[in-house]
C-alpha cells in the first residue's frame, strides 16, 4: 500500500503554531501531529511571516497558493481570444471555422488556438443567462444542451435492421 498524503489543515496549522511558540522541536510536533517532520519543517519555512509562524497568516498563504497553481482557462470570459471567439460567433460561424481561422490567423502562438470542442464546452459552461442563451442561439444546431462527443456511440459501419446470415430460412441453401 502506498503513502497518502494529506495537506495540512487550519486546526493542524493551530497547534503547530502553539507548540512552536512554547518551544518544542520540529521532530516532536511530528510526531504529536503524525506527521513526517519533512512536512512540518517544510510548513514552518513556506508560511512563516516576520514574527514567526503564526496560523491565521500561514493558511491564508496556503489558500493563494492553491488560488495561483491553477491555472486561467484559454477561453476565460475576460479574455481576448473569448472576445474574438464571440465576435466569429456573432458572424455565424461554427466553431470548427472558428478553431481552424484561429490557427490560421496566430500560427507562432499556441495561446490562441482552441479547438472546436473547447469553444463547445465554454459555450455551454458558460453561467445561465440571457448572455449564454444569445450565444446558443448562434450556433448551428441552437440546441440548449450538448453531450460531448466522447459521450456519443459510434455509429459507422452499423447496417440498420441487420439480419444475421445465420437467421436465413433453410430454403436458401438449395438454390444455386
Amino acid at each position: 500500500m502506498g503513502t497518502r498524503y494529506e495537506h495540512l489543515q487550519p486546526e493542524d496549522r493551530v497547534t503547530l503554531a502553539s507548540l512552536r511558540q512554547q518551544g518544542w522541536s520540529i521532530r516532536a510536533i511530528a510526531r504529536l501531529q503524525g506527521r513526517s517532520p519533512s512536512t512540518i519543517s517544510r510548513e514552518l519555512r513556506r508560511n512563516a511571516c516576520h514574527g514567526g509562524y503564526a496560523s491565521a497568516p500561514a493558511q491564508r498563504l496556503c489558500q493563494l497558493r492553491r488560488i495561483q497553481a491553477k491555472p486561467c482557462p484559454k477561453l476565460h470570459s475576460c479574455g481576448a481570444l473569448w472576445t474574438l471567439v464571440t465576435t466569429m460567433l456573432c458572424w455565424l460561424w461554427s466553431p470548427q471555422q472558428i478553431a481552424c481561422t484561429l490557427q490560421r490567423m496566430y500560427p507562432q502562438d499556441p495561446t490562441m488556438h482552441a479547438s472546436h470542442e473547447s469553444i463547445y464546452t465554454a459555450i455551454y459552461a458558460y453561467p445561465r443567462g440571457e448572455l449564454r442563451r444569445q450565444l446558443i442561439a448562434l450556433l448551428r444546431q441552437g440546441k440548449s444542451t450538448r453531450r460531448p462527443r466522447s459521450a456519443g456511440s459510434d455509429r459507422r459501419g452499423q447496417i440498420p435492421d441487420m439480419v444475421s446470415i445465420h437467421v436465413r430460412p433453410p430454403s436458401r441453401e438449395l438454390r444455386r
